[in-house]
């Protein structure tokens, strides 16, 4: 019988590997590619030219932004996830001023309130560890904590409700910050987007409970955004004390399955701390600077669900929650979200999709519109790079560009590999792939130091 080896080795000495090796180099190593079938044709819009084709068939990353599912296509977003965030911190690039570097800024994290007592690992501010309300100090990689110290007492219902209404608890605290910025100014709420605008870029990271917080760059522009510099009278202090009354301030109500009455708001602990142009993510006052503080926030954005959070693909069955490997706390979660699912006043929340989520249902990275760039426009800007390089290797001058269209016609045959030895090397090209890439940046970096 063969083995994964005697299969690797058999790929290795077939006739089209060096084919099919390149499909894959091409895409980075992607844990699943997209196959597709069909062709691209080049055109010359004014003389109707075909200048070129292409036809038979093509592999495209999956675009999955975790790492648990593909580290290649995770990176991918990592990357455009800084230069979204890093765009709207310091400028110069993507549409944004540098001047937004000279707004008031603000790092706000948004937590959740307790459902119950959680197992978990404090300090002294010497940094001396704490004893757990257990009775114990847990190491850190303790699988117990964020676990509740009586499972039968922690309101799970209401923690999956909470974590349902997320999205709309930040709109309304979105909302309810413009009308506390508002107030402080002295001008009339109506007046506020005439004057003065709340961007921002905020991610959803979870905590070992199973519950996320919102990690946020908060800035204030102009009326027009980050093109236009903020009123005289906007400034981070102003910021900070806007910021903790609409914390505090913004509810949403709903109801438990037995139809008494939930009152769903943030966590008592807000931080906030301004943002500075220094070297440092944090310095001694707590400041965090915006040169990694961007790449702080990608790696939450990509971080996404672990195996000790939830689970990597939706759950479709009562059989998938039984065989889910997760801990304890994290399948009552996702158990309670499926049940809940199932109630009919809860159908709009559609937590059965969710459940693997744990309720959450919003996406890990959002930002508002005048933040910076889009994941869109990030995209287009790497299709219109490599149309750049093909028009080039054909030798078409640079002048005739815009004159040449893309006609695509492309259809989904499949995603993945063939069997478990192509896995196996897709999986060692992504790894050589991706320790050539941060040899490289490393170098980059000492060079420049």
């Amino acid at each position: 019988m063969w083995t994964v080896d005697d299969r690797i080795r058999e790929r290795l000495r077939a006739a089209d590997y060096g084919d099919w090796r390149a499909r894959v180099e091409a895409i980075g190593g992607c844990a699943k590619p997209i196959r597709l079938a069909g062709g691209s044709t080049l055109m010359h819009t004014p003389t109707g030219e075909v200048i070129d084709e292409y036809g038979g068939t093509a592999w495209v990353p999956c675009g999955n932004r975790r790492a648990a599912v593909c580290p290649t296509c995770s990176d991918r977003y990592a990357a455009d996830a800084f230069h979204l965030i890093r765009a709207g911190l310091s400028g110069g690039s993507k549409g944004v001023p540098e001047s937004v570097t000279d707004r008031p800024r603000a790092f706000v994290t948004l937590t959740p309130p307790s459902f119950g007592q959680v197992h978990n690992r404090a300090f002294t501010s010497t940094g001396r560890p704490l004893r757990c309300p257990c009775g114990e100090r847990h190491h850190e990689h303790d699988p117990r904590i964020g676990a509740p110290l009586d499972a039968d007492g922690y309101d799970y219902t209401g923690a999956v409700l909470w974590q349902a209404h997320t999205g709309v608890l930040w709109h309304r605290f979105v909302t309810r910050l413009r009308r506390e910025i508002a107030k402080r100014a002295g001008i009339r709420v109506r007046d506020f987007k005439y004057v003065a605008r709340v961007s921002y870029g905020k991610v959803a990271e979870y905590q070992r409970r199973g519950l996320v917080h919102f990690h946020a760059v908060v800035r204030l522009d102009g009326p027009d955004g980050a093109v236009s510099p903020p009123p005289t009278w906007a400034t981070a202090d102003l910021l900070d004390e806007a910021v903790r009354a609409a914390a505090g301030a913004v509810a949403v109500k709903t109801m438990r399955p037995d139809g008494t009455a939930l009152t769903l708001t943030w966590g008592g602990q807000v931080d906030i701390r301004p943002i500075l142009r220094t070297s440092d993510v944090e310095d001694d006052d707590g400041q965090i600077s915006e040169q990694r503080l961007s790449s702080y926030i990608a790696k939450y954005a990509t971080k996404g669900t672990g195996k000790t959070e939830a689970a990597d693909r939706p759950v479709r069955s009562q059989l998938d929650i039984d065989h889910l490997r997760v801990s304890d706390h994290h399948r009552r979660m996702i158990q309670t979200a499926w049940d809940l699912g199932d109630l009919d006043q809860y159908a709009e929340l559609n937590l059965r999709r969710w459940a693997h989520m744990l309720g959450f249902r919003g996406h890990f990275l959002t930002k508002s519109r005048a933040y910076s760039t889009t994941f869109k426009t990030l995209r287009g800007d790497r299709q219109a790079h490599r149309l750049v390089e093909r028009l080039t290797a054909l030798g078409i001058p640079a002048e005739d560009f815009a004159d040449i269209i893309v006609i695509n016609d492309w259809e989904f045959t499949g995603t993945g590999y063939a069997d478990d030895a192509e896995r196996e090397l897709a999986a060692a090209i992504s790894d050589r792939t991706r320790q050539a890439r941060l040899n490289r940046h490393r170098t980059e970096q000492e060079q420049a130091a």
